[in-house]
C-alpha cells in the first residue's frame, strides 16, 4: 500500500489545479509503535512548511466509524492548509525535507493523503408556515 505521493501523482495533483489555496486531508493508519515515529516526522515536516505559508488546521485520533465498511477506520485525521498546490509539491521535492520523510514512511501501514478545495454551501431554504 502506497503511502508517500509519486511522480505522476504529482504531475495530476498540479495539472488539477483550480487556483488557490489547498487543504490536505492526511488519513493515517499507523505500523505498531508508528505513532511516536509520526511525531517525529510532524516536527520536521513543521520545520520545512511553515515557512512555506503551510498551517496545520487540525490533527486528530480517530474514533469509532459510524458509516464504514470493516476496516476503513483510520487511526489519525491531519489536515494541512498550504496556500497553493506548488507550495505543496516545492516542500516535498526539496530534498532538506526529504531526509526525514523516512519517519513517515515508517510510521505507516496506509494512508490517504487527498487534495480538497473549499466550496460554499447552498443558503438554506425557508419553508413557509
Amino acid at each position: 500500500m502506497a503511502v508517500d505521493p509519486r511522480g505522476r501523482d504529482l504531475k495530476a495533483f498540479l495539472a488539477d489545479d483550480p487556483g488557490g489555496p489547498v487543504v490536505m486531508l492526511n488519513l493515517l493508519r499507523f505500523r505498531p509503535g508508528g505513532r511516536e515515529s509520526y511525531a517525529a516526522y510532524l516536527a520536521h515536516f513543521r520545520a520545512h512548511a511553515e515557512h512555506r505559508g503551510a498551517e496545520i488546521l487540525y490533527l486528530g485520533d480517530g474514533g469509532t466509524a459510524l458509516v464504514a465498511e470493516d476496516g476503513q477506520a483510520w487511526d489519525a485525521v491531519l489536515l494541512v492548509r498550504y496556500p497553493d498546490r506548488q507550495a505543496f509539491s516545492d516542500m516535498i521535492a526539496d530534498p532538506a525535507y526529504q531526509e526525514g520523510t523516512h519517519l513517515r514512511t515508517e510510521a505507516l501501514t496506509e494512508a490517504v493523503l487527498q487534495a480538497t478545495a473549499p466550496w460554499t454551501p447552498p443558503e438554506p431554504r425557508l419553508h413557509a408556515s
